[in-house]
């Protein structure tokens, strides 16, 4: 029969509790909201909303087309230059998702014949692009730049590593130093993706390569999302000039996808020149991460210390983790909730995200609810 197999699939995800169901929310929603990646709090900034208003009003609901048609206006443009010039590299590429962004970075980085070190950590973006890539990866150990260095050195033709900044189950960062200096021993690129790092580290929030002291470095591109800190939607890649003209050049997902929509490009325009006129926010994110991080531990919680705005609470199992966040949300309180096979190591957990925006009365609140809660 056909699709039966499906059957079988949704039967063995009930018998595991890793059933995912879709939970639409009110535009006006009551939670105290620590699921959401909005680090900044610019997602309902009136700023933010009517960058994203004028520019709908001006160049339509819609990109029309993909950017190499009619797709590109003058807006991305502007997005693009600002970006790059804000982060500290050459040029941009913005594209219609983040993650459309990692597919395009490692698939067109990667010909055949290539080689690419993936940390066992990264992203299911960057895995997807890894899986799609024409050449052969190899998974390394999470966060160890000896592996990387290991790996490179069995390469016979163009190398890449590929990493998060920050990772996005734990919140802890990769050594970028350490992982730079083992693509440089053997002339290997490095591909890093700082969705979770812009907005939120570097100098003002100018993200993680910036404050590693490698923003602008010809061996070095990252991919950034401005749907996180930015409050807005789609992707970028990041990196020098001959390397953003290839993505124009080979990219699937920038060849053949639709443009990002003005409504979205106008939005993040208007975060990213918000954010160059107050950068006190990238700090006062930090510093709610490690509030929330400090109280959870103090109360007995399980917690991983935060490097950026992640902040993970150890679940007993996926069943109990699923029924703490519920019963987080029936308290008032929103948080994420990872399970496999979304998190690598098979461990469950509570993913709260700092805001820029909470109070010390939320953070208390927060706290106190996930105590009361605790399966």
């Amino acid at each position: 029969m056909a699709f039966g197999w499906i059957d079988e699939q949704a039967s063995a995800r009930r018998r595991a509790g890793l059933v995912r169901t879709l939970r639409p929310r009110p535009a006006d929603s009551p939670l105290l909201d620590l699921a959401s990646n909005d680090y900044l709090g610019l997602a309902h900034h009136p700023e933010i909303i009517e960058g994203a208003a004028e520019a709908a009003r001006t160049w339509g609901g819609g990109a029309t087309g993909s950017r190499l048609v009619t797709g590109t206006t003058e807006l991305h443009g502007e997005l693009e230059r600002e970006l790059a010039a804000f982060c500290g590299f050459e040029a941009a590429l913005v594209f219609s998702s983040g993650y459309a962004a990692n597919l395009a970075a490692v698939t067109a980085l990667a010909p055949h014949g290539s080689l690419v070190v993936s940390d066992a950590g990264n992203h299911a973006s960057l895995i997807d692009g890894c899986r799609l890539a024409r050449g052969t990866t190899q998974v390394v150990e999470h966060a160890d730049p000896d592996a990387v260095r290991k790996a490179l050195g069995t390469a016979k033709g163009p190398a890449i590593a590929v990493s998060d900044t920050v990772f996005s189950v734990d919140g802890d960062a990769a050594p970028l130093a350490g992982l730079a200096a083992a693509c440089r021993a053997y002339g290997a690129g490095l591909v890093v993706d700082d969705a979770h790092g812009l907005g939120v580290l570097g100098d003002g929030g100018r993200g993680a390569p910036y404050a590693a002291g490698l923003a602008g470095a010809p061996d070095v591109v990252a991919t950034v999302t401005l749907s996180k800190s930015l409050g807005s939607q789609g992707g970028a890649v990041l990196g020098p000039a001959k390397v953003i003209d290839h993505l124009v050049n080979a990219a699937r997902t920038f060849i053949f996808d639709t443009g990002l929509a003005p409504a979205a490009t106008g939005a993040a325009l208007a975060a990213l020149r918000l954010l160059r006129r107050e950068p006190e926010r990238a700090a006062r994110a930090r510093e709610v991460a490690r509030a929330l991080h400090t109280r959870l531990t103090v109360s007995g919680h399980e917690a991983v210390r935060p490097d950026a705005a992640v902040v993970s609470v150890r679940a007993p199992s996926p069943d109990q983790a699923v029924r703490w966040a519920a019963d987080c949300r029936a308290a008032g309180l929103a948080v994420g909730c990872f399970r496999p096979p979304s998190v690598p190591d098979g461990v469950s957990r509570l993913r709260l995200t700092a805001r820029a925006d909470l109070t010390e009365g939320q953070i208390d609140r927060a706290v106190g609810i996930i105590g009361d809660t605790r399966p």
